[in-house]
């Protein structure tokens, strides 16, 4: 759901990706810069209805799509009842719609970004790299994820290489190395995959798998501390833009203590009712689509941070799953104080239902 501040890092990332490109590319950076950067989109790939997912092909990146992502969160706990969030990102633009080649014509940037959160700390880190130079990168088969020593990469068979995994990364004051496995099935976000994002049709590619479950250890300030708990991976590619009427998104994964899931997000818009969908994930995997009236999602409570108003706590009500619950950050500061800046972090469940989650917000 992360699309106003993709807009921003597009932007950023025309603009390094220019003076990257310049010196082995004799084509003449574009005139119109950020206007450009929304012209240029007409040649990439559209998001259609009815793809037809396939695995582990779809695990890696997809040439002719502009913007693509793979993105870990977990939600942590150590024998002691200390909470901690993780957050692993992997992101890749490309400049150009054609197929990428090896060396220093490659026309991808790549970008990670890494975080831990507790109740008293927020560290975050970025990486920054560009394509065809093995710096950073995604294999589908065998999988994995990386851009310096950041790595999310699979320890289990072609087959399903999401079964078992290893993630780590580090940064000033924080690091982390965990193993996620899981037996559970992929879910398709949206129609079958097609999750809209507009009533224009702006949309992504969106699948998911929401039932990780995470061990290993995480370093805060020198200290380690030996976690587990559940963890969600997010799979989105597309080449559209927002449209110039939204401003911003707020972005729920929910775990469930009844072993169901639930993804959430807000696009708010400058005029009009916010656009508003999500998906309800059973405990076996099977979905349903939640559509804007069917939900209610209301901000209770504002913290200031970093100069910033953020709603970091919320009421979520589905009347129809009998769900009525307070989502309520674990840490309030947990402000992703990055060339991108953003509010991205854990938080905790109570009400009809607990259990633990994660939030992100743009365009506060």
């Amino acid at each position: 759901m992360r699309i106003r501040w993709l807009w921003l890092w597009l932007w950023l990332w025309l603009l390094l990706g220019t003076l990257l490109l310049s010196a082995c590319d004799d084509q003449k950076p574009p005139a119109d810069g950020f206007a450009g950067l929304g012209n240029q989109a007409s040649t990439f790939a559209r998001v259609v209805p009815g793809k037809v997912f396939s695995f582990p092909r779809d695990h890696g990146p997809h040439d002719g799509f502009r913007i693509e992502w793979w993105y870990v969160t977990a939600n942590l706990k150590d024998d002691q009842g200390r909470t901690f969030g993780v957050q692993w990102t992997l992101f890749r633009n490309a400049l150009k719609a054609n197929t990428q080649v090896q060396g220093w014509s490659n026309q991808t940037i790549w970008m990670g970004h890494a975080a831990v959160t507790s109740a008293s700390r927020h560290y975050a880190a970025e990486r920054y790299a560009r394509g065809g130079v093995e710096q950073a990168g995604v294999n589908a088969s065998p999988f994995k994820a990386w851009i310096d020593d950041w790595t999310f990469d699979s320890r289990s068979g072609l087959e399903n290489p999401l079964a078992n995994m290893q993630l780590q990364a580090r940064g000033q004051n924080f690091s982390y190395r965990l193993q996620l496995t899981t037996s559970q099935p992929l879910v398709l976000q949206g129609e079958q995959g097609f999750s809209q994002k507009s009533e224009q049709g702006q949309a992504s590619y969106y699948y998911s798998q929401p039932f990780f479950q995470a061990k290993g250890t995480v370093e805060i300030d020198g200290k380690t501390y030996q976690v587990a708990g559940p963890a969600w991976l997010d799979r989105e590619w597309s080449s559209q833009p927002l449209t110039a009427n939204q401003t911003g998104w707020d972005w729920f994964s929910m775990h469930l203590d009844s072993g169901e899931q639930l993804m959430l997000y807000r696009m708010r818009q400058k005029n009009g009712e916010p656009y508003l969908t999500g998906t309800w994930i059973s405990a076996d995997g099977q979905t349903q689509v939640l559509k804007g009236p069917e939900i209610q999602l209301t901000p209770l409570t504002s913290s200031d941070v970093a100069g910033h108003a953020l709603p970091t706590r919320w009421g979520v009500k589905i009347p129809e799953k009998h769900l009525d619950i307070t989502t309520t950050a674990l840490n309030p500061n947990a402000w992703m104080n990055l060339r991108i800046p953003y509010w991205e972090g854990p938080v905790q469940l109570s009400g009809s239902h607990s259990g633990t989650g994660y939030l992100e917000m743009t365009g506060y």
